[in-house]
């Protein structure tokens, strides 16, 4: 990306798995190592420990970090149970803590194996995730969502009503998000037929 000065760029990232190494596949600070942070040569970043030893004084450590300065952007995604970040359904919509730990769904645990990540659902852990409200603070959004997988929660976070049961919902009481949809993540949208 030509005219970027990455050594500005100061970085969070949304979410991990309790418990879980960086050293483990499924970790999302190892994949954002290896497919960002060194690639792009970001040197100011935090992560969410989600193998602290003390994971509530981890958690109260990134979330001061993240709230002592404004976000300018923010990239998420769109889950197959309609999660941004790990906020399943039923998402806290209330809470203004910065990172929570939350309780994976069945449909959250059963993608996470379907990628790969684990080899049955009783692998899948809890997970730290950076909350709904935390999400909307940053001036801008970006959600990129590909595959038709995710045509069903594309369609209720676009379409339905703004509620805690199709989380990315929240996305639409945010005045500037941009969504990016492939063709067959936006095939249930009334407005595309």
């Amino acid at each position: 990306m030509a005219g970027i000065d990455w050594n500005k760029v100061e970085a969070f990232h949304l979410d991990e798995y309790v418990g879980i190494p960086v050293t483990h596949p499924a970790s999302f600070r190892k994949s954002l190592l290896e497919r960002v942070i060194h690639k792009a040569g970001i040197t100011k970043y935090h992560f969410v420990e989600g193998d602290a030893a003390d994971l509530s004084l981890a958690i109260c450590e990134v979330s001061a970090q993240l709230t002592s300065a404004p976000i300018d952007l923010a990239f998420v995604g769109i889950g197959e149970n309609g999660h941004i970040a790990f906020n399943d359904p039923s998402a806290d919509f209330e809470t203004e803590d910065p990172y929570i730990v939350v309780e994976l769904d069945e449909a959250c645990r059963r993608q996470q194996v379907g990628e790969g990540w684990f080899a049955d659902i009783s692998q899948v852990p809890r997970a730290i995730s950076m909350s709904p409200r935390q999400i909307l603070k940053a001036k801008e959004i970006v959600a990129v969502v590909p595959d038709q997988r995710k045509s069903q929660p594309v369609k209720l976070c676009l379409e339905g009503e703004i509620r805690p049961m199709a989380p990315a919902s929240i996305l639409r009481r945010h005045p500037n998000t941009t969504i990016y949809l492939d063709r067959d993540s936006s095939s249930l949208l009334s407005k595309i037929k």
